[in-house]
This record gives structure tokens, C-alpha cells and sequence, in this order.
């Protein structure tokens, strides 16, 4: 169920409170420059049963601000600190007014999302030095890590500030590779738009293409075929898969065990070797796609029940190794309360004990049967190794109960839509590989994209990687920041 309430801004923080305090959470907030003014979005979720409620605020466009939620919800102050830099929206009251997207080079007063804002002016000197919050006393030094990496690895900015190898605080600063996504998507049909959805971080084409597909479908009132919607589950859990075994294989190298890591990334072969025999490609590019769902085959439940054996063997090689397991437990601990009040998704959260997954809260598919969420409570690196080993087991388990009934080679595609003379929008919500993907589209009436706006869990969850590694040391740093796994690109859109 979605419903929409246009509230005035003094409204705004009461229906945030009383939404939060219910049991929704914030998924998503969006700037919209309309007409006459400037409107925003806020999208709050909860299920079962599948619920979406959006509060629609407006904003005068020549002095366009309004009252922070940050005290309210710490992903609130996030997305607000997103749309000051993106869109020049002021949040008053804002305990933490600095800047989040925009890098101190970017130019003064230029909002790259305002309509009027053109191409991109030449960046300038840098204002000053990044105000990182400094650590001071007696022994306390800091290490600088990047933004540039010893490796394929996307940039981001890591300062630590430590006393002999105590970590006191970690601040990490992203947003190097910021691409202009959101703004890429605008004048776009829906089947062009797809493309652009599956590269938003591409070790997620599925998910992001999935929760693209499902907005759009729900804006053009699109009706998804039985048989689509069971083919598009079944590519979101190949894609789970074959990310959570690459995971572990890299968590057992960061532990010293490399010969595991060699053959987890031989399985994650096998994997990716089948995903290309599926779709016709190997992140599985090309599945999903608006109205419905591609196959070029479907996958062979004995070959998938062989690769399930070999993972449990690596997994039981690895926590049968006391080095490994002394290694993972205890490291990097992220409580309970910390990885809630963060808003925290995915393995990450059901790691520290929390059991949200958009499987369950915002199914797009009867599967005839639940999906069982593996959920740990201890919070550290042995944690969220173990969901992840276990989700594959819960994956491989929904792949054999999906792929009954489905043929291939075959394009399951519903009618087009009706046409229509309004603007409409519509929500995708879809449990990926990380976490719950959010995904916003408003069309013109002639149905082209004027507004999308999709949300990674890594911008819920790049916070609670410092809150994780406070009182640990820096060898931990390496294991920790793989146990997170978290998307440059999905957070710097």
C-alpha cells in the first residue's frame, strides 16, 4: 500500500516523528524542482504489510528551506546534508551543517541538480583543508589511507586518528567519483533509462535494474507477468550469491587463509560462468528489464546443488581453522543499538541483530514459500561472515523452489502500458545483495524520466564502519572494511 500527503513544513517534523516512532523507517528523501516552487520528497517504509507512505513538502524556490529531521533520524541528516549540496535546500537547525557531496574545489554557490545550474564550471582552488576533526594528546599521530588505492578499488578518503595502534576515530570521505546519476536520468525513456540503472554500482545490476523496473512499472500501472516476476526473483538470488562467495573468499585472505580465497574466486567463476549462460551476461546484465523478465536458460539445480557443497566446505574450512575464527570473532563489534540507530541494512544489520529485509517487508512475488534471514547478534567480523555463508544456503534454496516451471530461451514481458496525459511516479523496493535498494521515478506525461532517484545501502551503511572500528587497531581496518563490502559507486552517484 502507497499513499502521499502534501504537509506543510511546520507539519513535517510531527508526521517524520510519528511515522518513525510507528515503526517505519526513512528510505529515501528527494528534491524536486517543479514549476512554481521546489518540492520534497520523504519516503518512509515498513511491512509486512508492505507499506509506503511519502510526505510532500514544498519549498519557496528563492529561499528554499525547512526544518531539519536530524534529531529525528540520523539517515535524515544525511539526505539533507545530500540535498543542501546537490540542490542549495537549507535545513535549519542542522546540529552538522558541513558539506557531505560537494569537495571543497567545487565551485561556491553552483548546485549541480538546480535546472539553471548548466555544464559544470571550472573547479577552482580547494577553500581550505577538509575539517577533519582532530584527536589530540599525548602519543595520539594520524594515518592518512588514500583516496588513491594500492589496487582496483574505487577512491575514498580514510583519516585515522590513533595511539599506538589503537584506533580513536575513523572519518572516512567519499564522494570522489561522484557521476551525476540522477541528473543523467532525466529526459530518458524508461527502456533507456535501464541501462544507466544496472551501472549504478556494478557488482548490483540486478537489484538496481530490479528496483528501477519495479518504479517505473508501478508509475505506468504496468502489470508483470507471474512468470516475470519469478524469473526476476531468481536473477536477484544468482546475484546474491555469487557477491556473498566472493566475500567470504576475500574475508579468509584478509584472515592469512589465501588458498580458501582461491577457491572461493574459483566458485565465483563457476558463478559468473553461469550467470553468461542465463542472461548473456556475467553480472547478469540484460535479465531484468521493464514489464518483465529475459532468459536465455535456466539454471541446472544439480550444478547449483554441487557449488552449494563446495561453498559449505569452504565455510567449514575456514571456521574450523582456529587462526580464522579467532581472527573474525570479537573483531570490529557493531552493537545492536548502533547499527539501529544508524539505519543500518543488509547483512550488516542482520549481522548486529536486526531481521529487516525487503523479501519479507515489500515482496514483489508470491514464492509459495519464506525466505528463512539468517540473523546473528554479535555484531563483529565472525557475524557477518556467517550470515553471509548462511544467506547463500537460503539462496540457493529459493533458486531451486524458483526455477520449477520456468523455460527457456524466453522473453516474459506484459502489454504495454496504457497511455496517459499526467505525470505520474511509482517505488521500487527490492532486498539486493547488500541491503534494501530504494528506487524513486517521476514521469512527464509523454513518459519520460524527469526525476529518478535510487538509493544503495551503502549510503545507510558507510557511517557504521567507523562507529565499528573505534577501540580496535589498524591491521583490523583491512578485515573490517571487507566485512562491510560497501559500494563506492553506489554511494557517489
Amino acid at each position: 500500500m502507497r499513499s502521499t500527503h502534501e504537509i506543510s513544513l511546520t507539519e513535517l517534523p510531527s508526521f517524520a516523528e510519528e511515522l518513525l516512532t510507528g515503526g517505519h523507517r526513512l528510505a529515501l528523501v528527494a528534491a524536486h524542482h517543479d514549476e512554481h516552487c521546489i518540492r520534497v520528497v520523504y519516503l518512509f517504509t515498513a511491512g509486512p504489510p508492505d507499506t509506503r507512505t511519502e510526505l510532500h513538502v514544498r519549498l519557496d524556490p528563492d529561499r528554499p528551506e525547512l526544518p531539519t529531521l536530524a534529531h529525528l533520524s540520523f539517515p535524515a541528516g544525511r539526505f539533507e546534508r545530500e540535498m543542501r549540496d546537490l540542490f542549495g535546500i537549507v535545513p535549519l537547525g542542522h546540529p552538522l551543517p558541513r558539506r557531505l557531496v560537494r569537495h571543497f574545489h567545487w565551485p561556491r554557490g553552483w548546485y549541480p541538480m538546480h535546472p539553471d545550474a548548466g555544464p559544470p564550471p571550472p573547479f577552482g582552488e580547494q577553500e581550505g583543508p577538509y575539517p577533519f576533526l582532530e584527536v589530540e594528546g599525548d602519543g595520539v599521530y594520524e594515518i592518512p589511507v588514500g583516496p588513491v588505492h594500492a589496487g582496483l578499488i574505487e577512491p575514498g578518503h580514510f583519516r585515522f586518528s590513533v595511539v599506538g595502534e589503537t584506533i580513536l576515530r575513523l572519518k572516512a570521505r567519499l564522494w570522489f567519483v561522484h557521476k551525476g546519476i540522477e541528473k543523467l536520468f532525466q529526459g530518458r525513456s524508461v527502456a533507456a533509462g535501464l541501462p544507466l540503472a544496472e551501472r549504478i554500482s556494478g557488482d548490483t545490476a540486478v537489484g538496481h535494474a530490479l528496483a528501477y523496473c519495479l518504479a517505473a512499472e508501478e508509475a505506468t500501472g504496468t502489470d508483470v507477468p507471474a512468470a516475470a516476476r519469478r524469473a526476476r526473483a531468481l536473477l536477484l538470488e544468482l546475484e546474491r550469491i555469487h557477491n556473498h562467495v566472493a566475500d567470504l573468499g576475500m574475508l579468509c585472505n584478509d584472515a592469512g587463509h589465501s588458498i580458501l580465497n582461491a577457491h572461493a574466486q574459483r566458485v565465483r567463476e563457476h558463478l559468473l560462468r553461469l550467470n553468461r549462460e542465463i542472461t548473456g551476461h556475467r553480472l547478469l546484465r540484460g535479465g531484468v528489464v521493464p514489464g518483465g523478465a529475459v532468459l536465455q536458460s535456466v539454471p541446472d539445480v544439480r550444478r547449483l546443488k554441487a557449488i552449494g557443497e563446495d561453498v559449505r566446505e569452504i565455510t567449514d574450512l575456514a571456521l574450523g581453522h582456529s587462526t580464522v575464527r579467532d581472527r573474525f570473532t570479537g573483531t570490529a563489534v557493531l552493537k545492536t543499538e548502533a547499527a539501529r540507530e544508524i539505519g543500518c541494512l543488509g547483512y550488516a544489520a542482520r549481522a548486529s541483530g536486526l531481521a529487516h529485509d525487503a523479501r519479507v517487508a515489500h515482496p514483489f512475488t508470491d514464492r509459495g514459500m519464506r525466505p528463512g534471514i539468517p540473523v546473528h547478534t554479535s555484531g563483529d567480523v565472525l557475524a557477518r561472515f556467517l550470515v553471509r555463508a548462511e544467506e547463500i544456503d537460503t539462496s540457493l534454496a529459493l533458486i531451486d523452489h524458483l526455477a520449477e516451471g520456468l523455460t527457456a530461451p524466453r522473453a516474459v514481458v506484459g502489454p504495454p502500458p496504457a497511455p496517459s496525459t499526467r505525470p505520474r511516479s511509482g517505488v521500487g523496493l527490492v532486498e539486493g545483495w547488500r541491503g534494501t535498494i530504494a528506487t524513486r521515478v517521476e514521469l512527464a506525461a509523454d513518459g519520460t524520466l524527469t526525476r529518478v532517484k535510487p538509493v544503495d545501502p551503502s549510503f545507510f551503511n558507510w557511517p557504521a564502519l567507523p562507529i565499528a572500528l573505534t577501540d580496535t587497531i589498524v591491521p583490523d581496518f583491512p578485515l573490517t572494511n571487507k566485512s562491510f563490502n560497501l559500494s563506492y559507486a553506489g554511494n557517489d552517484l
